[in-house]
């Protein structure tokens, strides 16, 4: 621990850190003398001789030397700002009646207060995220199950001055942090000792742009784009500097007033697909029509929307929106006419380029030549790459995609898009995000990829790299992925247990030529079921191999944007230790208990129960039980009682604690082969943990109000709003 100099009454030195003023204990600047931060703590004897102390904890501790008393005077780890480390407390102080909130930081360069906090429920066990210490956008409701685990502790206390929350490391070795973001997220974060930084293995919520007013006034949350905030047309950011900082916080303004003096500057509309509307004001007029004219009449109406025969208008600043262009309710924004002059010249040529062939047989005509002739380019005149790898032009991949309008699914590299070529061939085109590589790099790094082929990977068959659009094609597969037949609940086209077997040995094939073939070892880092494709006769295709390269430093925010990924997350993620290829061994042992259960590992309740079935099935294969009891229900147990054995083994040799004690993937193929045998593995400490227990686990273990534990993660129900708070 590092103690600081003592806190003397009276003390006027310049050099001192800390200071007594008022009786409250301060810190001021060395030179200037002015207050900077206080610890609001008075004492109303004064004192002694206070010395400042930190802990190894991180926990600053002021003690009164003088006094024949153990309890600190103040300490930090009762006061926490945005960060909470293991120890600390987030609490509600029932004497004040008031939550001691974790406050964001005005901005990434500013520790003053920001917009964001997050606080204790005054008396249910749950914590809630809201904007500007008012409008709650996220809560725990049930706590998450994933994040009851046997690498950190959570404990709950109550008693008659406060109720609060702390959490501690099973592993004292593993540094980490619970961090109130500036992006309104709510994060836990772990050091990496190798790459000296902090790395994100969980966020709340997922989904960035559920996150109230994320983009401010006028600005808009694009969920899948670059950048997750931009500016509608016709307003600009208020300051770009902060918005090259990817601090959104003080949103957009208009690029032209226009007022209701009857100038020449009319106001038109601008139309915008948003996944939810904000609060308005609603008048009853008679069509959309007459809905319009009564906005573009009020000077205060900033925007209108007319559904199910009801209008709506918007008289203040707009904010909390989010874009959403498939799904979406339509809202039109009032807009200066002049800055939407260039976006109706646009419109105004498409709708040429569409009515005039119409009109003119000629045009029909020019029109099949140039036609014609886009489709000889996309055959013939793509540039090649090393390889038959093809650089695609991003026009000929909008008309390919109609203009990316069917969506196949989506994850944290972006989303996928079912495309056909001129050649009829269909394809999966893919928009990348997140990528920050220049043009060059980025063609590097594709290239390599696309050199990778295996009758197990998915074939990468072109790429685009126009600007900030980077985008991937693949072949497509039409049985979708593994995670689509899986984990649904209709009886038709349910994998047979020799289908699967037959996938999990050709994934083991593909992760080996990743991992043993390629001229450099390649980690794939995101093995689960999302990431397993089916080609037309099932057999395993595995997609986004090399993609983590092309994220490069900023993959491990883009893991925990993966919805599903973190259950397959080997302990070395948490460790912030280097990262092998055993890393996917984890994922893959992960996946092939799904692969024969049919659910997710982790299956949770409403009355917020779950189980881990990995320790589900320890219990059974430890005391030879009926093995097929563990099978898919859909398959009414007709499988192979050896071949399931053999799975569950490997699935344990895979998820072992340690990575040295788990198997290459060259070797999980040849068991599965049958070309070598596999010994009963010793079960894993953090599925051991579980055992026995599976039946109530919960996110808490309850603490009574003389501070003993009562349980760890069994039997523990929640604490309902008329629970006792003593």
């Amino acid at each position: 621990m590092v103690q600081i100099q003592p806190i003397v009454p009276n003390l006027t030195t310049v050099s001192s850190i800390f200071h007594q003023i008022s009786k409250a204990l301060s810190v001021l600047l060395n030179e200037s003398k002015l207050p900077v931060w206080s610890t609001n703590v008075t004492s109303t004897s004064g004192l002694n001789s206070a010395v400042a102390v930190i802990l190894d904890d991180g926990n600053l501790v002021l003690t009164d030397v003088g006094l024949n008393s153990a309890e600190p005077v103040w300490q930090s780890f009762d006061h926490p700002v945005e960060t909470v480390l293991p120890g600390a407390k987030v609490a509600y102080d029932k004497r004040r009646n008031k939550s001691v909130p974790l406050t964001s930081w005005k901005s990434r360069e500013d520790p003053a207060s920001g917009l964001y906090s997050l606080e204790l429920h005054p008396v249910r066990l749950m914590v809630a995220l809201k904007w500007n210490g008012s409008i709650q956008y996220w809560d725990t409701g049930s706590w998450d199950p994933l994040l009851a685990n046997p690498f950190y502790k959570y404990n709950y206390t109550r008693n008659e001055n406060e109720n609060y929350f702390n959490y501690s490391a099973y592993n004292p070795s593993v540094i980490s942090r619970f961090t109130m973001d500036v992006s309104g997220q709510f994060q836990l974060r772990t050091w990496s000792e190798s790459t000296k930084a902090w790395n994100i293995i969980w966020a709340q919520p997922e989904n960035q742009c559920q996150v109230y007013a994320l983009c401010g006034n006028f600005g808009i949350c694009r969920p899948t784009g670059l950048s997750l905030c931009y500016c509608m047309t016709g307003f600009h950011p208020r300051s770009q500097s902060e918005w090259n900082q990817s601090d959104f916080s003080g949103g957009c303004v208009r690029k032209t007033n226009f007022n209701c003096s009857g100038n020449d500057e009319k106001p038109d509309f601008l139309t915008l697909k948003v996944t939810s509307l904000p609060p308005n004001n609603s008048v009853a007029v008679g069509s959309v029509g007459e809905c319009r004219t009564t906005c573009l009449n009020d000077c205060s109406c900033n925007a209108y929307s007319y559904v199910d025969n009801g209008c709506s208008f918007w008289n203040g600043e707009l904010s909390n929106l989010s874009e959403d262009n498939f799904n979406g309710k339509t809202m039109y924004i009032k807009v200066a006419s002049k800055d939407l002059a260039s976006l109706k010249k646009n419109k105004t040529i498409i709708i040429a380029i569409v009515i005039g062939p119409v009109a003119s047989g000629i045009l029909v005509i020019g029109l099949l030549v140039f036609l014609n002739y886009r489709r000889k380019r996309m055959l013939a005149g793509k540039t090649s790459m090393e390889g038959s790898l093809v650089a695609f032009a991003y026009r000929d991949l909008q008309l390919a995609t109609k203009n990316f309008s069917e969506k196949l699914g989506g994850g944290g590299f972006g989303s996928v898009f079912k495309g056909v070529l001129r050649d009829s061939s269909i394809v999966a085109v893919k928009k990348l995000e997140s990528i920050s590589q220049g043009e060059k790099q980025f063609r590097s790094e594709v290239s390599t990829i696309g050199t990778i082929q295996h009758v197990n990977l998915v074939r990468l068959r072109g790429f685009c790299a126009e600007g900030n659009n980077k985008l991937l094609v693949y072949d497509y597969m039409p049985n979708g992925s593994l995670h689509s037949h899986l984990f649904h609940e209709k009886q038709e086209n349910v994998l047979n247990w020799k289908t699967r077997y037959e996938i999990a040995i050709g994934t083991a094939r593909g992760l080996v030529y990743l991992h043993e073939k390629c001229r450099d070892c390649i980690i794939h880092c995101d093995i689960k079921p999302e990431n397993i494709l089916l080609d037309g006769d099932f057999h395993p295709k595995i997609a986004d191999f090399g993609l983590a390269k092309l994220v490069g430093r900023d993959f491990s925010r883009v893991l925990t944007s993966m919805r599903g990924t973190r259950g397959y997350l080997a302990p070395e993620w948490l460790s912030g230790v280097a990262i092998t290829a055993k890393a996917d061994v984890f994922s893959y042992g992960m996946m092939l208990f799904e692969l024969v259960h049919g659910k997710r590992n982790t299956e949770r309740f409403e009355d917020s129960n779950f189980t881990f079935f990995p320790s589900l099935a320890a219990n059974v294969l430890k005391v030879g039980g009926d093995i097929l009891s563990l099978l898919d229900s859909r398959l009414n147990r007709e499988a192979s009682v050896d071949e399931v054995t053999k799975v569950f083994k490997v699935a344990y040799w895979c998820i072992q604690d340690q990575e040295d004690n788990r198997p290459s993937m060259s070797l999980v193929e040849k068991i599965l082969e049958g070309v070598s045998d596999v010994n009963m593995p010793p079960i894993p400490k953090y599925v051991n943990f579980f055992v026995d227990k599976t039946e109530h686990n919960h996110f808490f273990t309850k603490i009574s109000s003389n501070g003993h534990s009562q349980s760890n993660f069994s039997n523990v129900d929640f604490l309902s709003d008329s629970a006792s708070s003593s």
